[in-house]
């Protein structure tokens, strides 16, 4: 079940992360997932070290973080898509 969990908020994520970033984003919706997951999981090991990761009550500080990370990887997985869309194209 917690691969459900994982693949629902990397979805949400990033769906959010890519509607922060301007422009439009060239990436699957399998790849904005699998940079969704994958922030969350950044978020969750950067919670972690500042000692954030289990408050009472609703995490915010976390799950800001977990979004901060899907932005930063859907943004670069998008240029790294991009950058290798455009190298087939060439070729």
């Amino acid at each position: 079940m917690s691969w459900l969990w994982a693949i629902i908020v990397g979805l949400v994520l990033g769906l959010i992360a890519k509607a922060i970033i301007p422009g439009k984003q060239q990436i699957p919706l399998w790849l904005t997932i699998v940079c969704g997951i994958l922030g969350s999981i950044v978020g969750n090991a950067v919670a972690g070290g500042i000692g954030v990761d289990d408050t009472k009550g609703i995490d915010w500080i976390r799950h800001l973080l977990q979004l901060i990370g899907a932005v930063v990887i859907v943004g670069l997985g998008d240029m790294l898509y991009a950058n290798m869309k455009g190298r087939r194209r060439r070729a």
